[in-house]
């Protein structure tokens, strides 16, 4: 008997998700890497569970021989470009790159199928934001914990910890200076329908994350709205939760189930285990279920660039995200309808000076023409 063909999957990047990726894919059932798409010379990729003529500098090897693609190169200029060109073969996208998502992903949303994968903390909101819906409670607080912040940090710490983790110094960055969280929930926000308290977010500081996930419930009770935000509680586990209200009625049987007196009920998922979980929403996707979570197409929130320092005309910002000259913080887009988001950061040249801890407008900076330029202006354009 004839075994079914495998699925072939292509892969976009060659960082730390794509690496742990083709190692939790090699024993996989259904599933087999077709190829992997690096901008660098194939020969000098090292690292990842493929063969060599598995390696591809040609994005369309990497359609030609997929059947679905998988993107986690984090870098949203680039990948908007690649996604496009898979999207007009006709191919479905997995995405494990949340700053994809909100700087091009609500164009990309209207042009073909895209979804962001479990796993990340984002795609872990969204699959259990379905599972709390499914048991009747209304989510209140859609979070993130979060342990530790420096909107400022230096080059050596940050050098130190890239090379102690095994990930790049940019992502480093991104995560301590806040930047990855502030991506994440806005893009779990415009996904799932929930609004930010503020500029920048709460980000409640706490010692138990169930502590500050009720504190940011009450506070999202005053606004009548369903927030999206985080905790800082470095104690706590690295995982996201969900503070919701349920029935009067099930009050009781809810306190002998040990969520306590309400009415704000804070439940858990102590995890997130990227790589190892996107396999689970390929299969779904390949099922026909559809979208877990993407930008949406007509977002309220963005992720605004803020000058870390004073900026001066003519200096050139290489790369936003995971920078130590801006960092990025989520913003209501009506409210600043002006703001460069983070994501379109990618040797940007300043025309004019720039204060500390100032929103960077269009009129602020030159950014290069790219695709995802264009897919951003024609996401505002149609709002």
């Amino acid at each position: 008997m004839v075994s079914e063909r495998k699925t072939r999957v292509g892969i976009v990047g060659t960082g730390f998700i794509a690496r742990g990726l083709s190692y939790a894919l090699q024993n996989d059932l259904s599933l087999d890497i077709s190829r992997v798409l690096t901008r660098r010379n194939p020969e000098q990729v090292k690292g990842l569970a493929v063969e060599e003529r598995q390696i591809t500098a040609s994005s369309h090897e990497l359609i030609d021989e997929s059947d679905i693609i998988v993107e986690c190169s984090g870098d949203p200029v680039y990948a908007t470009g690649i996604v496009s060109e898979a999207m007009d073969a006709g191919l479905k996208v997995v995405t494990m790159d949340s700053e994809l998502h909100i700087t091009s992903g609500s164009w990309l949303a209207k042009k073909g199928f895209i979804t962001e994968a479990e796993g990340d903390q984002p795609g872990s909101i969204a699959a259990f934001y379905k599972e709390v819906v499914e048991m009747g409670f209304e989510p209140i607080v859609l979070g993130n914990i979060k342990g530790f912040l420096n909107r400022t940090p230096v080059e050596n710490e940050m050098k130190y910890w890239a090379t102690k983790q095994g990930i790049s110094l940019n992502q480093v960055i991104a995560f301590t200076d806040g930047t990855k969280i502030q991506i994440e929930q806005a893009l779990v926000a415009n996904g799932l329908g929930a609004d930010i308290a503020q500029r920048g977010m709460l980000g409640i500081e706490c010692i138990d994350h169930q502590d500050g996930a009720k504190r940011l419930a009450e506070r999202a009770g005053s606004l009548g709205t369903t927030i999206s935000d985080y905790v800082l509680s470095p104690k706590s586990p690295a995982g996201v939760f969900i503070t919701a209200k349920h029935k009067a009625e099930q009050a009781p049987y809810l306190k002998y189930l040990k969520l306590g007196d309400g009415p704000y009920y804070v439940l858990t998922r102590p995890f997130h285990l990227c790589h190892l979980e996107i396999s689970k929403t390929i299969k779904q996707v390949l099922r026909g279920e559809g979208v877990l979570l993407n930008n949406g197409v007509n977002p309220q929130i963005s992720v605004a660039t803020i000058a870390k320092r004073k900026l001066i005309p003519g200096e050139i910002i290489k790369r936003g995200i995971g920078s130590f000259t801006v960092r990025g913080e989520a913003i209501k887009i009506a409210e600043n309808p002006q703001h460069v988001p983070i994501g379109l950061v990618s040797n940007a040249v300043l025309k004019r000076y720039v204060e500390p801890g100032q929103i960077i407008n269009f009129d602020d900076v030159e950014i290069p023409e790219s695709q995802a330029l264009v897919a951003w202006q024609e996401t505002i354009k149609q709002r």
